[in-house]
C-alpha cells in the first residue's frame, strides 16, 4: 500500500525533504502524522498558488494523517519577505482579521473538519500566541538559537538585501519557526509543509524543534505551480487567479485551465485534481485535437473542486455554447466603457444597449422578462438590476440567449 509520501511523490508534489529516510520510515510505520501548512491572510481570498499545498494536505489527510491549517493572523502583521523585492504593504489588524474569516470559509471546502474522525483537520490562528508574545522572553528562548550569519544566507532574504531589508521583516523567520514549535507543543505536530519558496523558513522551524526539544521534526516543500518554461501559473490579464468567485468568476476560472499550454496539461491534472494517475497519463498521452479532451476534463475537474459541480457544469455549458468545444476566451466581444458612461446608468439593461448586445434598453428588459439574459451565467430576474464597479473592473460577462456573449470592462 502506498504511503502518503509515495502518493505525493507519484503526483509530482515533492520538492525538498529533510531527514528523508527518517521521514520515510515514519510514513511507512502507519502512525498518524500531524503536520501543518501556514497561510498568511494578505487578501480576503486564497489564489491558485495556495491550491498546491491545499491539495497536498488533502491527499495526506485521505491517507490517514492529520492536517493543521494555520492562519497567519500574527505573521501577516510583519509580512513574509520571501520572493519579494519590496516590502509588503502593511495591513491593519482589522484588515487581517477580516481576511482570516474569509479564508477560513474557503479552507473548509478542501479539508475534512469532522470532529468525529480521528484525523480531523484543525484550523488555528497564530495571532493567538504571536500577538501576545513577550519580546524579551522570545529573544532569550528562541532568538538565541538563531545565527544571523546563517539567516542572511537564506534565499528569502537575499533578494531583499540589495534594496534594503527592514528589521521588522527580518523577524519573520523566527516567528514562523516559533509557530512550528508552538504547534509541536499543542498538537504534537512534527512536520511543516509549504511551497518551495518557503524552504528557508520551514527548515528553520524544524531545526528549532530538534535543537530546543531534541525531538524529530521534518520539513517538506512542494513544487510551485509553474508553466513548462518556468513562469508562474495563475496570472491573467485581470491579475491573480482567485478561488473566490467574486474575484474570479467560475467561468473565467474554467477558461483559464481550458486554455493552458499542451505541455502543462499532465502536470495540472496530476497536481490539481484527484483523478487516478492512470487516467492522468491516458489523458496526457492524447495527441493532436485529442488534447482538447484532456483540457476540458482538467478545466471541469479543477472548477468542480473549487466552486462545486453545479458551477462547473454552468461554466462548461457556457464555454461549449460560445466556442463549440474549442476557441479562446479572447474571442469574446469586449467593450471598455468610461466611468462617466457607467455612472449615467448602472443598470444591466443600459450596459446591454451600450455594448450592442441588445438594440435598446427596452429590448434588454424584454430579454430579462423572457428569462434570456445572464450575468456570469446566472439568470437575471430583475429588470432594474445594476452592475457594480468591481464587476466591471474584473470584466462583466453578459450573455443573451445561448450564444450571444459580451464582456464589459471599466476603462482605466
Amino acid at each position: 500500500m502506498k504511503s502518503g509520501l509515495d502518493i505525493l511523490r507519484e503526483r509530482g508534489f515533492v520538492a525538498q525533504i529533510t531527514f528523508e529516510e527518517e521521514l520515510e520510515k515514519l510514513f511507512q510505520s502507519g502512525e498518524t502524522i500531524t503536520f501543518y501548512t501556514g497561510f498568511d491572510p494578505t487578501a480576503d481570498s486564497l489564489h491558485i498558488g495556495h491550491y498546491i499545498p491545499i491539495m497536498a494536505m488533502s491527499h495526506l489527510q485521505k491517507a490517514g494523517h492529520r492536517p493543521i491549517a494555520l492562519m497567519g493572523g500574527g505573521t501577516a502583521m510583519v509580512g513574509d519577505p520571501s520572493g519579494k523585492t519590496d516590502m509588503r504593504r502593511m495591513l491593519t489588524v482589522d484588515d487581517i482579521d477580516g481576511n482570516v474569516l474569509a479564508v477560513k470559509k474557503q479552507m473548509a471546502r478542501f479539508l475534512d473538519f469532522d470532529p468525529a474522525k480521528p484525523n480531523c483537520a484543525i484550523l488555528t490562528n497564530n495571532a493567538d500566541w504571536l500577538r501576545e508574545l513577550k519580546y524579551v522572553d522570545f529573544l532569550r528562548d528562541v532568538g538565541a538559537l538563531f545565527s544571523v550569519n546563517r539567516m542572511l544566507t537564506a534565499e528569502c532574504y537575499k533578494q531583499r538585501l540589495e534594496k534594503g531589508l527592514t528589521f521588522l521583516e527580518f523577524n519573520y523567520m523566527l516567528m514562523q519557526s516559533y509557530d512550528f514549535l508552538e504547534l509541536f507543543h499543542r498538537h504534537n505536530c512534527v512536520m511543516q509543509t509549504g511551497g518551495d519558496d518557503q524552504w528557508s523558513n520551514i527548515l528553520s522551524g524544524a531545526d528549532l524543534i530538534r535543537r530546543k526539544e531534541g525531538k524529530p521534526a521534518f520539513a517538506l516543500t512542494f513544487k510551485l505551480l509553474l508553466t513548462h518554461d518556468g513562469r508562474k501559473m495563475g496570472k491573467t490579464e485581470k491579475g491573480a487567479l482567485w478561488l473566490d468567485p467574486n474575484r474570479t468568476s467560475p467561468y473565467d476560472f474554467y477558461q483559464y485551465f481550458r486554455n493552458v499550454d499542451d505541455q502543462d496539461v499532465e502536470k495540472c491534472l496530476s497536481l490539481l485534481t484527484f483523478l487516478p494517475m492512470d487516467e492522468v497519463r491516458r489523458l496526457a498521452s492524447l495527441e493532436g485535437s485529442g488534447i482538447n479532451e484532456a483540457k476540458r476534463v482538467l478545466a471541469f475537474e479543477v472548477t468542480k473542486l473549487i466552486h462545486g459541480e453545479a458551477e462547473a457544469e454552468k461554466a462548461r455549458e457556457a464555454a461549449e455554447a460560445l466556442f463549440g468545444g474549442g476557441g479562446d476566451a479572447a474571442s469574446i466581444p469586449t467593450t471598455h466603457i468610461t466611468p462617466e458612461q457607467f455612472s449615467e446608468d448602472t443598470r444591466l439593461v443600459a450596459l446591454c444597449a451600450l455594448t450592442g448586445l441588445t438594440k435598446s434598453k427596452g429590448e434588454a428588459r424584454k430579454a430579462i422578462e423572457g428569462g434570456g439574459l445572464y450575468v456570469e451565467n446566472e439568470k437575471v430576474t430583475d429588470a432594474d438590476a445594476r452592475a457594480t464597479v468591481e464587476q466591471l473592473e474584473n470584466g462583466l460577462l453578459l450573455r443573451r440567449g445561448k450564444k450571444s456573449y459580451h464582456r464589459v470592462f471599466l476603462a482605466k
